[in-house]
């Protein structure tokens, strides 16, 4: 919504303020603190995955559920993994640093793709260092918080992700994540959030994967062979991306894989808007989005080409209404550097 609006209002802002303003008159709904709290009862609802998994594959219990949750019956909800990504950083070299933000929903439910970009990044020459809360966990941006609408709540893990972030800020050291709507986080809510020079320090760090690709590639600062592992790729932006001026490297650093064409689907927003495709009142509403540009151009792709989309929303938007698996950056560039089964 920020770059949709033709007076240049920031309507994600405003809609934020609407609903904290809502939230303080008639309070938050289960489905409400589901969202927002997904990162803290993550690591416990992990334990119990086999019964969670199950709701997807049984139309009664997605029944039950959406009248609980709120959760669309007809919608799928991202599958616990059984083997998430929790690493430790890689032991200290005198190779240049990058820290890596490994975000809820890669951490829990596509842990290949953090462990493909840590491929990526050692064949870049970085050490790897991942984010840590001081209790040993991985850092949340706070992102759910804002989709519920807990403004409040949201501060406190920006200042809790600043404060962890900054000593490697200071020292230049890039911050990359994976998931647009969390990394860029930091370089927009963040600002109006916690306004301040430490906060601006951060920002300025904060990197998509692709955009230090595109990065190290200007700099001439990369020694890596690569080979295309498809003749061509679909490419889908984020709306976070696309919002935020961090389309354009993906585009690039695709570019760099030689013997690839590289095709863009012409579309908006895929319909998924985070949490608003699971919604039960709006489930629908976000398929008919998506079947506006986006999934007629995915179904008529070759079978050979690859769909490629950072978003983990946008991916199961793909997953859940065609045939294909999309599949994000880091993926492609690890299949590039060792071929591996573009299977998940």
């Amino acid at each position: 919504c920020k770059r949709e609006c033709p007076t240049g209002v920031d309507m994600a802002k405003m809609k934020l303020e609407v609903q904290a303003a809502r939230a303080r008159t008639i309070g938050y709904s289960v489905h409400d603190k589901l969202i927002a709290y997904l990162p803290k009862y993550a690591p416990w609802a992990h334990k119990l995955r086999w019964l969670l998994n199950l709701r997807n594959s049984n139309a009664l219990l997605a029944k039950l559920s959406e009248s609980i949750s709120g959760f669309a019956a007809n919608r799928k909800l991202p599958t616990w993994i059984a083997k998430p990504f929790i690493h430790e950083s890689d032991p200290q070299t005198n190779k240049k640093q990058v820290v890596l933000l490994a975000d809820t929903f890669n951490t829990w439910f596509e842990p290949q793709n953090l462990r493909a970009a840590r491929v990526v990044l050692h064949a870049m020459g970085y050490q790897v260092c991942i984010a840590r809360s001081p209790k040993k966990q991985n850092l949340c941006c706070g992102r759910t918080y804002l989709a519920a609408g807990m403004i409040d709540k949201a501060k406190l893990e920006a200042k809790a992700t600043i404060d962890a972030l900054l000593p490697w800020a200071e020292k230049g050291v890039p911050i990359v994540g994976l998931e647009p709507s969390c990394l860029l986080t930091l370089r927009d809510e963040y600002l109006t959030l916690i306004p301040g020079p430490n906060t601006d320090k951060v920002a300025s760090q904060a990197l998509l994967l692709e955009e230090l690709i595109v990065r190290d590639a200007d700099k001439h600062a990369l020694n890596w062979e690569l080979k295309a592992p498809a003749a061509k790729v679909l490419l889908h932006g984020h709306c976070h991306q696309k919002a935020l001026g961090a389309f354009t490297p993906v585009q690039q650093s695709l570019s760099l894989i030689p013997d690839m064409e590289v095709q863009i689907v012409e579309s908006s927003c895929c319909g998924m808007a985070g949490s608003f495709g699971y919604a039960k009142e709006t489930a629908d509403i976000s398929v008919k989005m998506a079947e506006l540009d986006l999934l007629p151009a995915v179904r008529a792709a070759d079978e050979n080409t690859l769909i490629v989309a950072d978003g983990t929303s946008c991916r199961h938007q793909i997953k859940d209404n065609s045939t294909r698996n999309a599949l994000h950056v880091a993926r492609i560039f690890q299949m590039a550097l060792e071929p591996v089964s573009p299977k998940s």
